[in-house]
């Protein structure tokens, strides 16, 4: 059996898909799962229950955890420590090995321009704070041999009918739209961007893949360095639109943040596009010898729910 917790997600939905390749045996947990593949069982619960963790975990090989919190520093400080805790506990009491899906907001602010799987952990953000407190959560349990675990991150997400992304939520659909694609602080820095059908694949394929265990693993990103203002034209060009841009400055930020809820959240997180933000996924692609989708497919799958149907 192999379990996702947080199976409703933009990442758990892909990854059901994905794990049909290993195993037919596999549990979807969420409040409202919904099945995937056909032999899928489904275990509808809230998490942050006492022992629902526990309960979902139990019978497991591997466990994934992809849960998604509300982007908001409160919930995350409050329920992100206690779902780390109860997963590696549940795994450790059921012998269970965990797959944890990160980002990558523990890194150091100067490592944003080029991110390895050895750059610091020191995160300049309250969220980043949090998520570098559950990456050593796991990361000390594993090295204590208490639990076999891996960490495999995420660059910021692209990919079709990813709802929540920035891309879909500020270029494609504004673009599609006849808008301005809006980008923050800065459209010429480097960004990279990681294509959700390929964090699913190789999150999968980790799982699966004994001797990964023990280390973290950047999922598989596109190498080419393309800024925000050729990202935003490969958009366009792609919805046959003009590649308009708006960018928001911090003071916009603020502003839209006394109306959008989730933009009060952002001030702490523009250090992400002041500078360069480079993910380096060669590690991943070394090892198994597969690299990231291309930017060009990867936007044409991406954009094809927003063009007109036919």
């Amino acid at each position: 059996m192999q379990t996702i917790l947080g199976a409703n997600g933009t990442i758990g939905r892909i990854l059901a898909k994905d794990l049909s390749k290993y195993t037919d045996k596999v549990r979807l947990v969420s409040r409202n799962p919904r099945r995937i593949n056909e032999t899928d069982e489904l275990h509808p619960v809230d998490l942050l229950k006492p022992g629902a963790v526990d309960k979902a975990v139990e019978g497991s090989d591997v466990v994934y955890l992809t849960v998604g919190l509300e982007y908001k520093l409160k919930v995350w400080e409050q329920q992100w420590p206690l779902i780390m805790r109860e997963t590696i506990d549940a795994c450790i009491k059921h012998n269970s090995k965990l797959v944890f899906f990160d980002n990558i907001y523990m890194y150091a602010r100067d490592a944003v321009p080029h991110m390895t799987e050895e750059s610091p952990m020191a995160p300049p953000s309250r969220k980043g704070h949090v998520r570098k407190r559950i990456s050593e959560m796991i990361l000390t349990a594993e090295s204590k041999g208490k639990v076999t675990a891996l960490i495999a991150r995420s660059a910021d997400f692209y990919g079709p009918d990813n709802k929540n992304s920035f891309v879909n939520e500020m270029v494609l659909k504004n673009l599609a739209a006849g808008k301005r694609a809006m980008w923050f602080m800065n459209r010429n820095f480097v960004h990279s961007f990681t294509y959700t059908p390929d964090a699913a694949a190789a999150t999968a394929l980790l799982g699966n893949t004994s001797d990964a265990y023990g280390q973290v693993w950047h999922l598989p990103t596109e190498s080419t360095r393309l800024t925000g203002t050729d990202f935003i034209r490969m958009c366009a060009e792609e919805l046959k639109v003009k590649p308009r841009i708006t960018v928001v400055s911090p003071m916009m930020i603020q502003f839209l943040g006394l109306f959008v809820p989730v933009m009060r959240e952002m001030p702490e997180m523009m250090y992400q596009y002041d500078r360069d933000y480079f993910f380096d996924s060669s590690k991943f692609t070394s090892r198994f010898g597969i690299t990231a989708t291309p930017y060009l497919t990867g936007i044409q799958e991406s954009c094809k729910s927003f063009l007109p149907k036919r």
